[in-house]
């Protein structure tokens, strides 16, 4: 009776070569070594994905468009309608138009909650940079208990404190933009098929 003296390699001994090997002797997080010499790992970013030249013209073409057209309304009643917070408004609504930011009842609610915020800061303070900070401060943490994010709201309520317009005049023209903003971004998801529709709710 033969007894079989075959023993198993003992696992303490690596195959010269082996993929575990060489991956266990390489450090976490460790540059792979080739050839060459060390390679250094690629820096992969997590930007989203250049959108597709037609989509890119269209939608900044209706956002222009839409701007222009605030212009226009401007030059007509003889008022300052286009400001800065509505042009970061129309970037949102035609750039981005399924976030949260972008739907209506955040563009047209957020800009009367910072509007409303700047002027009570305003009326409680002097019209400082300070001030104006405050009221940001304000319009933001209203904006979130409302459910209305849109951060250009907090650029309406610096807006307000810093050049205190009337707010008879500076309201109604500010309520109209809004919904002019929201209407030409509604168009204009309509006349390209591909475009996606805006928006993704209303209220």
């Amino acid at each position: 009776m033969s007894t079989d003296t075959t023993t198993a390699p003992s696992p303490d001994i690596a195959l010269a070569g082996s993929p575990s090997t060489a991956a266990s002797s390489a450090a976490p997080g460790s540059a792979a070594s080739g050839p060459e010499g060390p390679r250094r790992p690629r820096m992969a970013g997590r930007a989203p994905a250049r959108p597709a030249p037609a989509a890119a013209v269209h939608s900044v073409s209706a956002a222009t468009a839409a701007l222009l057209g605030l212009v226009a309304l401007g030059a007509l009643l003889h008022e300052p309608v286009l400001i800065p917070p509505l042009a970061a408004s129309a970037a949102l609504v035609h750039c981005a138009p399924a976030l949260p930011l972008a739907q209506p009842r955040s563009v047209v609610v957020g800009h009367l909650l910072g509007a409303a915020a700047g002027y009570a800061v305003a009326a409680a303070a002097s019209g400082s940079a300070w001030a104006a900070a405050v009221a940001a401060g304000v319009t933001l943490a209203l904006t979130t208990l409302a459910r209305t994010p849109h951060s250009p709201a907090c650029a309406t309520a610096v807006v307000v404190v810093l050049q205190a317009p009337a707010p008879g005049r500076f309201v109604p023209l500010l309520l109209g933009s809004t919904v002019l903003l929201v209407l030409t971004a509604f168009a204009a998801s309509r006349v390209r098929r591909a475009a996606p529709k805006y928006p993704a709710y209303w209220w």
